[in-house]
């Protein structure tokens, strides 16, 4: 990438040697300055061009107006005969455009003259039938009714008929039954008699039941025949004034087709007149230009002259300029202009092979070595937002005040920034080396930009300016030393951690790669949690900071991460990739029947939870719990990773 920039400085600031008439002189080439030149003059072309074709519009617009204002004046001029005896004749067409519009309009307006009054016949003859149905309409009404009337007193007769002959098969029945009693009753002859009585009786009553069916039915029929008749006329008329109805509607919609057919023409006849005032406009536009040549205004508009005028004095200065601007590009060095195309496609073929790979790099990186064992990264913004802090500080201002430089460690000497303030994440890498010995790596990131802090760290006399690779590092005795890695990034600590974390940044030494193990693991923990502790050498934690779990958590364990939020309750989340030689399932069966013996802070009785683990499997060497963590244990948790909790051991209460 040097190499690349430094060739294209090169071909910018290369010199020429350019043959004089008697010697030659080293000239530096400006190159450069001649293609701005050429592409500023360009700009102006084009403007100019654009502003030229809007004032010839506008002046063949007012040198129409001018000529057709100016017919009169025109006829004094025998050069003009040909337009004159063009716009006669394009006159005349027009005035028969014009007359073939009015007979089409008058053609239209005698239609729907016709229609309306087609309208009103209809309404009228409609009318007229509707009256005619009228009294039909009431006798078919009545001559229903009265066969309804005669239906209802047959149904009747006939109703009476059937139950005179029930009453006598019932008389008959009970004679029957009578006759077939043993012993017979005393008064079987009184009672016989009065059942051939009531039989007697029953057959005139029948005959005169059936002389009035007779009569029914008689009746019911010349009211049927009436109703049917009456039906007949009826319908007779409701079918005229089906008939009527839709020979006046077919003779309106045939006029209606009429009418449209006609609008259709005069819009083409329209149309066809605009096209001849069109065609008019060349010949007024000779007239105008020869009149404005002329210097001769019509009478009754004179100001049309000043305008055609004004309007060429625009177009001539308009080309005047073009002019000369298309001769300054003539005098521009062709040479020159070709090297500066040439740098140009230069540079964006650079640049279209630096900016992929600028926008294909992730928009988040830590940049911490590829050697790193243990993270711990500190949410500022919620720890500032967390309960247990806000209480902690309140109550124990001391403690708290020793817990958070404990905590992030050597950020606490960052020069020129309040860290509680400023900072919104602070991240500390943590490796030994092949003596064993412990390094660790710190990263502040701000909220904002840290161009202020940089130039009040500069400023500081305490500091020794140094670079390393290109990036400027201030370092101050014994053994402090910060700089900037990122737009709102610092690294602090140690001259060596700091050098190393400047050659990961510029990517001359390996950095704990995205796609890594740890790095993954690291990013499923909840980035917006309070504190973040990672390790791929879990009983190394021990060893780093002061015991946090226990030691059979830790042995059973390749890789462990905890995310932990510090409001009320204090909430958190443990990520274990178990080793080989131990399943996930083994170890979620064995931590599910006794927690207390792999959840709980180490050499203390402190459980890490106040309610059984909610334990998730993920594949076959993975683990995901989530509990939530008591107060008094996430306390000593927080000490312990800080290391100033007491010596002694802490029990449960």
């Amino acid at each position: 990438m040097h190499f690349i920039i430094s060739s294209a400085f090169d071909t910018l600031t290369r010199f020429q040697f350019y043959p004089a008439l008697e010697s030659r002189t080293v000239v530096l080439v400006s190159f450069i300055g001649t293609g701005f030149r050429e592409i500023a003059l360009k700009v102006k072309r084009q403007r100019t061009r654009i502003a030229l074709r809007h004032e010839r519009r506008l002046l063949q617009k007012s040198e129409i107006n001018l000529g057709r204002e100016g017919t009169t004046q025109a006829a004094n001029f025998p050069e003009l005969r040909n337009e004159i005896v063009a716009l006669k004749k394009l006159e005349q067409e027009q005035k028969e455009v014009a007359l073939r519009i009015a007979q089409i309009e008058e053609g239209i307006k005698k239609i729907e003259a016709e229609r309306e009054q087609n309208a009103r016949d209809q309404h009228a003859a409609i009318a007229k039938l509707e009256a005619e149905k009228k009294p039909l309409l009431h006798r078919r009404n009545q001559a229903k009714n009265s066969a309804d009337v005669c239906e209802r007193e047959l149904a009747a007769v006939e109703r009476r008929i059937q139950e005179n002959e029930a009453s006598d098969r019932d008389l008959l029945k009970q004679l029957s039954g009578l006759h077939a009693l043993n012993p017979p009753p005393p008064d079987l002859e009184a009672r016989a008699a009065s059942i051939g009585a009531r039989r007697a009786r029953l057959p005139e009553e029948r005959a005169e039941l059936v002389r009035a069916r007779l009569g029914s039915a008689d009746a019911a029929r010349l009211a049927k025949e009436k109703l049917i008749a009456a039906e007949a006329e009826l319908s007779v008329v409701e079918k005229n004034i089906e008939r009527v109805r839709s020979e006046f509607e077919g003779r309106d919609r045939k006029l209606n087709d009429n009418i449209r057919a006609q609008q259709e023409a005069v819009q083409e006849a329209r149309a066809q007149h605009q096209t001849v005032e069109e065609r008019k406009n060349p010949a007024y536009l000779n007239i105008g230009r020869h009149l404005a040549a002329q210097g001769i205004a019509p009478p009754n508009a004179p100001h049309l002259l000043a305008e055609a005028h004004r309007r060429r004095e625009a177009v001539d200065r308009h080309l005047q300029h073009r002019a000369e601007l298309a001769l300054l590009s003539s005098q521009i060095d062709k040479q020159e202009l070709r090297k500066f195309y040439f740098s140009v496609i230069s540079i964006l073929a650079l640049l279209a092979i630096i900016l992929p790979v600028a926008f294909q790099s992730p928009r988040k990186r830590e940049w911490l070595p590829q050697e790193t064992d243990t993270i711990l990264s500190i949410n500022n913004d919620q720890l500032e937002r967390a309960d247990l802090p806000k209480r902690w500080r309140k109550d124990q201002p001391e403690t708290w005040s020793k817990l958070w430089s404990g905590l992030i460690g050597s950020a606490a000497s960052t020069p020129a920034l309040n860290l509680s303030r400023d900072a919104a994440r602070i991240t500390r890498a943590l490796t030994t080396d092949e003596r064993g010995k412990a390094r660790e790596f710190v990263l502040v990131d701000t909220r904002r930009e840290v161009t202020r802090a940089i130039r009040i760290i500069a400023g500081d006399k305490s500091f020794e300016k140094r670079t390393v690779s290109g990036l400027p590092v201030w370092e101050r005795p014994p053994d402090f030393a910060v700089t900037r890695v990122g737009p709102a990034t610092l690294a602090v600590g140690a001259p060596n951690e700091v050098n190393e974390l400047v050659l990961v940044r510029l990517g001359m030494k390996p950095d704990l790669k995205i796609t890594g193990q740890l790095f993954d693991r690291f990013q499923a923990l909840d980035r917006e949690s309070t504190l973040r502790l990672i390790s791929r050498n879990p009983p190394d934690l021990s060893v780093v900071f002061h015991p946090i779990f226990t030691r059979g958590l830790l042995d059973v364990s390749q890789l462990l991460g905890l995310a932990m939020t510090l409001q009320n309750p204090v909430k958190a989340r443990l990520l274990l990739k178990m080793n080989p030689a131990k399943s996930a399932a083994e170890f979620a069966g064995n931590l599910h029947d006794n927690p207390q013996d792999w959840l709980r802070v180490a050499d203390s009785e402190l459980l890490l939870y106040s309610q059984p683990p909610e334990i998730q499997r993920q594949g076959a060497s993975n683990l995901e719990l989530r509990f939530t963590i008591p107060e008094d244990s996430a306390r000593l948790l927080l000490e312990r990773l800080a290391k100033i909790d007491a010596a002694a051991v802490l029990t449960a209460h």
